[in-house]
Protein backbone atom coordinates (compact mmCIF):
# COMPACT_ATOMS: atom_id res chain seq x y z
CA UNK A 1 0.00 0.00 0.00
CA UNK A 2 2.05 3.12 -1.11
CA UNK A 3 -0.25 5.11 -2.64
CA UNK A 4 0.36 9.10 -1.80
CA UNK A 5 -2.67 9.16 0.68
CA UNK A 6 -0.76 6.28 2.54
CA UNK A 7 2.28 8.32 2.42
CA UNK A 8 0.64 11.25 3.56
CA UNK A 9 -1.35 10.39 6.79
CA UNK A 10 2.04 7.75 7.49
CA UNK A 11 4.15 10.84 8.02
CA UNK A 12 1.08 12.65 9.84
CA UNK A 13 1.23 9.76 11.94
CA UNK A 14 4.47 10.13 12.54
CA UNK A 15 4.52 13.69 13.10
CA UNK A 16 1.90 12.88 15.99
CA UNK A 17 3.85 10.28 17.60
CA UNK A 18 6.53 12.32 17.83
CA UNK A 19 4.81 15.52 19.24
CA UNK A 20 3.09 13.09 21.79
CA UNK A 21 6.11 12.12 23.19
CA UNK A 22 8.33 15.47 23.32
CA UNK A 23 4.97 16.48 25.68
CA UNK A 24 2.69 13.86 26.37
CA UNK A 25 1.02 16.67 28.37
CA UNK A 26 0.00 18.59 25.42
CA UNK A 27 -0.23 16.90 22.26
CA UNK A 28 -0.79 17.88 19.10
CA UNK A 29 -3.97 17.68 17.63
CA UNK A 30 -3.60 14.51 14.39
CA UNK A 31 -5.59 17.21 12.40
CA UNK A 32 -2.68 19.91 12.85
CA UNK A 33 -0.38 17.59 11.43
CA UNK A 34 -2.46 15.95 8.71
CA UNK A 35 -2.90 19.55 7.54
CA UNK A 36 0.63 20.27 7.55
CA UNK A 37 2.11 16.80 5.68
CA UNK A 38 -1.03 17.57 2.82
CA UNK A 39 0.51 21.26 2.13
CA UNK A 40 3.47 19.46 0.25
CA UNK A 41 2.49 15.98 -0.37
CA UNK A 42 2.55 15.41 -3.99
CA UNK A 43 -1.39 14.20 -5.23
CA UNK A 44 -1.57 10.90 -7.41
CA UNK A 45 -4.18 10.12 -10.36
CA UNK A 46 -5.27 6.42 -10.45
CA UNK A 47 -7.25 6.16 -13.96
CA UNK A 48 -10.73 4.28 -13.21
CA UNK A 49 -12.93 3.19 -15.60
CA UNK A 50 -13.73 5.67 -18.62
CA UNK A 51 -13.34 9.47 -17.83
CA UNK A 52 -13.32 8.95 -14.33
CA UNK A 53 -10.22 9.29 -12.47
CA UNK A 54 -9.13 8.74 -8.31
CA UNK A 55 -6.90 11.69 -6.71
CA UNK A 56 -4.98 10.70 -3.44
CA UNK A 57 -2.74 12.92 -1.05
CA UNK A 58 -4.77 15.36 0.43
CA UNK A 59 -6.61 13.66 2.93
CA UNK A 60 -9.94 12.05 1.75
CA UNK A 61 -9.86 10.75 -1.81
CA UNK A 62 -11.38 12.56 -4.66
CA UNK A 63 -13.00 11.41 -8.04
CA UNK A 64 -12.99 13.58 -11.16
CA UNK A 65 -15.58 12.58 -13.83
CA UNK A 66 -13.85 14.56 -16.59
CA UNK A 67 -15.64 15.26 -20.39
CA UNK A 68 -17.34 17.74 -22.74
CA UNK A 69 -19.51 18.86 -20.11
CA UNK A 70 -16.62 20.02 -17.47
CA UNK A 71 -15.75 18.22 -14.76
CA UNK A 72 -18.21 16.74 -11.64
CA UNK A 73 -16.03 15.94 -8.55
CA UNK A 74 -16.35 13.88 -5.22
CA UNK A 75 -15.25 15.48 -2.24
CA UNK A 76 -12.26 18.24 -2.41
CA UNK A 77 -9.59 16.96 0.03
CA UNK A 78 -7.48 19.85 2.33
CA UNK A 79 -7.68 23.75 1.26
CA UNK A 80 -4.14 23.59 1.66
CA UNK A 81 -3.26 21.23 -0.84
CA UNK A 82 -5.07 23.40 -3.83
CA UNK A 83 -1.93 23.96 -6.09
CA UNK A 84 -1.51 20.43 -6.70
CA UNK A 85 -4.78 19.50 -6.46
CA UNK A 86 -6.22 21.69 -9.22
CA UNK A 87 -3.09 21.03 -11.04
CA UNK A 88 -4.04 17.23 -11.34
CA UNK A 89 -7.72 18.55 -12.11
CA UNK A 90 -6.87 20.25 -15.11
CA UNK A 91 -4.49 17.61 -16.32
CA UNK A 92 -7.72 15.77 -16.76
CA UNK A 93 -8.69 17.79 -19.32
CA UNK A 94 -10.00 21.05 -20.50
CA UNK A 95 -13.51 22.18 -19.13
CA UNK A 96 -14.51 23.82 -15.70
CA UNK A 97 -15.49 22.32 -12.29
CA UNK A 98 -19.51 22.45 -12.79
CA UNK A 99 -20.43 20.18 -9.73
CA UNK A 100 -18.73 19.18 -6.27
CA UNK A 101 -21.15 16.51 -3.97
CA UNK A 102 -19.26 15.77 -0.60
CA UNK A 103 -19.72 12.47 1.05
CA UNK A 104 -19.65 13.79 4.70
CA UNK A 105 -18.42 16.61 6.15
CA UNK A 106 -15.26 15.83 7.53
CA UNK A 107 -12.70 18.53 7.15
CA UNK A 108 -10.71 16.22 4.82
CA UNK A 109 -13.09 15.79 2.41
CA UNK A 110 -14.85 19.63 2.35
CA UNK A 111 -12.39 21.86 3.64
CA UNK A 112 -11.52 22.78 -0.50
CA UNK A 113 -15.43 23.10 -0.74
CA UNK A 114 -14.20 27.01 -1.32
CA UNK A 115 -12.09 26.94 -3.85
CA UNK A 116 -14.01 24.77 -6.01
CA UNK A 117 -16.81 26.71 -5.69
CA UNK A 118 -14.82 29.70 -6.96
CA UNK A 119 -13.65 27.78 -9.55
CA UNK A 120 -17.37 27.77 -11.10
CA UNK A 121 -18.64 24.38 -9.14
CA UNK A 122 -22.33 24.16 -7.93
CA UNK A 123 -21.45 21.93 -4.52
CA UNK A 124 -24.44 19.66 -3.59
CA UNK A 125 -24.87 17.69 0.20
CA UNK A 126 -26.55 15.95 2.65
CA UNK A 127 -28.77 18.67 4.95
CA UNK A 128 -26.70 17.48 8.14
CA UNK A 129 -23.34 17.99 6.32
CA UNK A 130 -24.50 21.76 5.58
CA UNK A 131 -25.49 22.10 8.93
CA UNK A 132 -22.13 20.94 10.39
CA UNK A 133 -19.67 22.99 7.69
CA UNK A 134 -21.75 25.78 8.86
CA UNK A 135 -21.58 25.99 12.77
CA UNK A 136 -18.23 25.07 14.99
CA UNK A 137 -17.90 21.69 15.13
CA UNK A 138 -15.83 19.77 17.72
CA UNK A 139 -14.34 16.41 17.66
CA UNK A 140 -12.93 15.31 20.77
CA UNK A 141 -11.22 12.29 19.35
CA UNK A 142 -9.04 14.46 17.24
CA UNK A 143 -8.80 17.20 19.83
CA UNK A 144 -9.88 19.93 17.71
CA UNK A 145 -12.56 22.03 17.33
CA UNK A 146 -13.18 23.02 13.05
CA UNK A 147 -14.59 26.76 12.42
CA UNK A 148 -17.35 26.75 10.06
CA UNK A 149 -16.20 27.12 6.35
CA UNK A 150 -16.29 30.21 4.36
CA UNK A 151 -19.48 30.88 3.18
CA UNK A 152 -18.24 29.80 -0.84
CA UNK A 153 -17.82 26.62 1.01
CA UNK A 154 -21.37 26.04 2.31
CA UNK A 155 -22.96 23.52 -0.33
CA UNK A 156 -26.19 25.33 -2.08
CA UNK A 157 -27.83 22.01 -3.07
CA UNK A 158 -29.04 19.81 -0.51
CA UNK A 159 -29.88 16.17 -1.11
CA UNK A 160 -32.86 14.89 0.99
CA UNK A 161 -33.27 11.74 -0.56
CA UNK A 162 -31.79 9.92 -3.42
CA UNK A 163 -31.46 11.53 -6.53
CA UNK A 164 -29.93 11.05 -9.96
CA UNK A 165 -27.49 13.64 -11.99
CA UNK A 166 -26.80 12.90 -15.77
CA UNK A 167 -23.41 14.12 -16.58
CA UNK A 168 -21.32 13.39 -19.50
CA UNK A 169 -22.88 10.26 -20.51
CA UNK A 170 -23.48 9.06 -17.02
CA UNK A 171 -25.71 8.65 -14.97
CA UNK A 172 -24.84 9.61 -11.36
CA UNK A 173 -26.97 8.26 -8.44
CA UNK A 174 -26.30 10.14 -5.04
CA UNK A 175 -27.51 7.77 -2.70
CA UNK A 176 -27.78 8.64 1.26
CA UNK A 177 -26.85 6.47 4.03
CA UNK A 178 -28.43 6.22 7.84
CA UNK A 179 -26.00 7.27 10.08
CA UNK A 180 -22.91 5.21 9.98
CA UNK A 181 -19.07 6.98 9.88
CA UNK A 182 -21.42 10.13 10.59
CA UNK A 183 -25.01 11.40 10.16
CA UNK A 184 -23.91 13.28 7.17
CA UNK A 185 -23.16 10.61 4.72
CA UNK A 186 -23.88 9.75 1.09
CA UNK A 187 -22.30 7.49 -1.24
CA UNK A 188 -22.32 7.98 -5.29
CA UNK A 189 -22.61 5.44 -8.10
CA UNK A 190 -21.44 5.92 -11.86
CA UNK A 191 -24.00 3.62 -13.13
CA UNK A 192 -22.34 3.07 -16.85
CA UNK A 193 -18.84 2.89 -15.62
CA UNK A 194 -19.67 0.41 -12.63
CA UNK A 195 -17.79 2.98 -10.46
CA UNK A 196 -18.76 3.53 -6.79
CA UNK A 197 -17.36 6.43 -4.64
CA UNK A 198 -17.92 5.07 -1.17
CA UNK A 199 -16.45 8.30 1.21
CA UNK A 200 -15.39 7.37 4.68
CA UNK A 201 -18.39 4.19 4.65
CA UNK A 202 -15.28 2.22 2.88
CA UNK A 203 -11.54 2.38 4.14
CA UNK A 204 -9.44 0.28 1.88
CA UNK A 205 -6.89 -2.09 4.01
CA UNK A 206 -6.99 -0.09 6.83
CA UNK A 207 -8.97 0.92 10.19
CA UNK A 208 -11.21 3.44 10.20
CA UNK A 209 -12.33 6.61 11.96
CA UNK A 210 -16.00 6.25 13.10
CA UNK A 211 -17.57 9.74 14.61
CA UNK A 212 -19.48 8.66 17.39
CA UNK A 213 -19.47 12.02 18.76
CA UNK A 214 -21.34 13.19 15.60
CA UNK A 215 -23.93 10.42 14.88
CA UNK A 216 -21.71 7.84 13.57
CA UNK A 217 -21.09 4.20 14.98
CA UNK A 218 -20.34 0.69 14.57
CA UNK A 219 -23.26 -0.93 14.52
CA UNK A 220 -24.59 1.54 11.89
CA UNK A 221 -20.99 1.65 9.56
CA UNK A 222 -21.92 -2.54 9.07
CA UNK A 223 -25.62 -1.91 8.26
CA UNK A 224 -24.65 0.49 5.82
CA UNK A 225 -21.93 -1.49 4.66
CA UNK A 226 -24.58 -4.36 3.94
CA UNK A 227 -26.60 -2.11 2.30
CA UNK A 228 -24.06 -1.18 0.03
CA UNK A 229 -23.05 -4.87 -1.13
CA UNK A 230 -26.37 -6.08 -1.58
CA UNK A 231 -26.50 -3.22 -4.35
CA UNK A 232 -23.12 -3.35 -6.05
CA UNK A 233 -22.37 -5.39 -8.70
CA UNK A 234 -19.80 -7.92 -8.35
CA UNK A 235 -17.00 -6.39 -10.72
CA UNK A 236 -17.77 -2.79 -9.82
CA UNK A 237 -14.72 -0.53 -9.05
CA UNK A 238 -14.86 1.45 -5.46
CA UNK A 239 -12.84 4.78 -4.52
CA UNK A 240 -12.70 4.38 -1.07
CA UNK A 241 -12.54 7.43 1.43
CA UNK A 242 -8.66 6.12 2.56
CA UNK A 243 -6.19 3.52 0.75
CA UNK A 244 -5.97 2.71 -2.76
CA UNK A 245 -8.75 1.38 -5.19
CA UNK A 246 -10.84 -1.12 -4.15
CA UNK A 247 -12.79 -4.13 -4.96
CA UNK A 248 -16.67 -5.19 -3.92
CA UNK A 249 -14.83 -8.54 -2.01
CA UNK A 250 -12.36 -6.08 -0.11
CA UNK A 251 -15.24 -4.15 1.16
CA UNK A 252 -16.81 -7.30 1.73
CA UNK A 253 -13.82 -8.20 4.07
CA UNK A 254 -13.45 -4.48 5.60
CA UNK A 255 -17.14 -5.02 6.52
CA UNK A 256 -16.40 -8.68 8.09
CA UNK A 257 -13.58 -7.25 9.72
CA UNK A 258 -16.14 -4.62 11.62
CA UNK A 259 -18.20 -7.22 12.71
CA UNK A 260 -15.91 -9.06 14.40
CA UNK A 261 -14.15 -6.16 15.87
CA UNK A 262 -17.32 -5.32 17.27
CA UNK A 263 -18.31 -8.70 18.35
CA UNK A 264 -15.36 -8.53 20.49
CA UNK A 265 -15.39 -5.55 21.91
CA UNK A 266 -19.32 -6.17 23.15
CA UNK A 267 -18.23 -9.22 24.59
CA UNK A 268 -15.85 -7.62 26.81
CA UNK A 269 -18.03 -4.88 27.44
CA UNK A 270 -20.77 -7.19 28.83
CA UNK A 271 -18.43 -8.57 31.10
CA UNK A 272 -18.17 -5.10 32.80
CA UNK A 273 -14.90 -4.99 31.75
CA UNK A 274 -13.55 -1.13 31.46
CA UNK A 275 -12.37 0.38 28.11
CA UNK A 276 -8.55 0.55 28.94
CA UNK A 277 -9.16 -3.35 29.98
CA UNK A 278 -10.74 -4.23 26.69
CA UNK A 279 -8.15 -2.21 24.98
CA UNK A 280 -6.02 -4.29 26.86
CA UNK A 281 -7.30 -7.77 25.80
CA UNK A 282 -6.30 -6.58 22.47
CA UNK A 283 -9.73 -7.38 20.67
CA UNK A 284 -8.21 -6.43 17.08
CA UNK A 285 -5.70 -9.06 17.25
CA UNK A 286 -6.64 -11.11 14.05
CA UNK A 287 -7.00 -8.61 11.86
CA UNK A 288 -4.20 -6.18 13.11
CA UNK A 289 -1.41 -6.86 10.08
CA UNK A 290 -4.31 -6.18 7.92
CA UNK A 291 -5.87 -3.31 9.21
CA UNK A 292 -3.48 -1.57 11.82
CA UNK A 293 -0.82 0.09 10.39
CA UNK A 294 -2.72 3.51 9.54
CA UNK A 295 -3.72 6.93 11.23
CA UNK A 296 -6.36 4.79 12.93
CA UNK A 297 -4.04 1.96 14.93
CA UNK A 298 -5.55 -0.97 16.76
CA UNK A 299 -5.93 0.74 20.58
CA UNK A 300 -7.90 3.99 19.38
CA UNK A 301 -9.95 1.84 16.83
CA UNK A 302 -10.97 -0.34 20.09
CA UNK A 303 -11.60 2.93 22.10
CA UNK A 304 -13.67 4.07 19.30
CA UNK A 305 -15.74 0.81 18.64
CA UNK A 306 -16.07 0.54 22.82
CA UNK A 307 -17.34 4.05 23.00
CA UNK A 308 -19.91 3.78 20.03
CA UNK A 309 -21.97 0.81 21.36
CA UNK A 310 -25.39 0.84 22.52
Amino acid sequence: MKRASFALLAVATTMTCAAWAQDAAKPTSPVIKINAAAATAPIETTPLRGSLSMLSGSGGNITVLTGKQGKLMVDAGIAVSRPRVEAAVNALGKGPIKYLINTHYHWDHTDGNPWVHEDGATIIATAGTVKRVSTTTRVDDWDFTFKPLAAAGIPSEVVKADKTYHFDGQTVEVKLADPSHTDTDLYVVFKEANVASLGDLFWNGVYPFIDNENGGGIDGMIKVDDMILGQLKDDVVLVPGHGPVGTKQQLRDFRDMLAGVRDNVAALKKQGKSRDEVVAAKPTAKWDDKYGHFVIDPDFFTRIVYDGLK
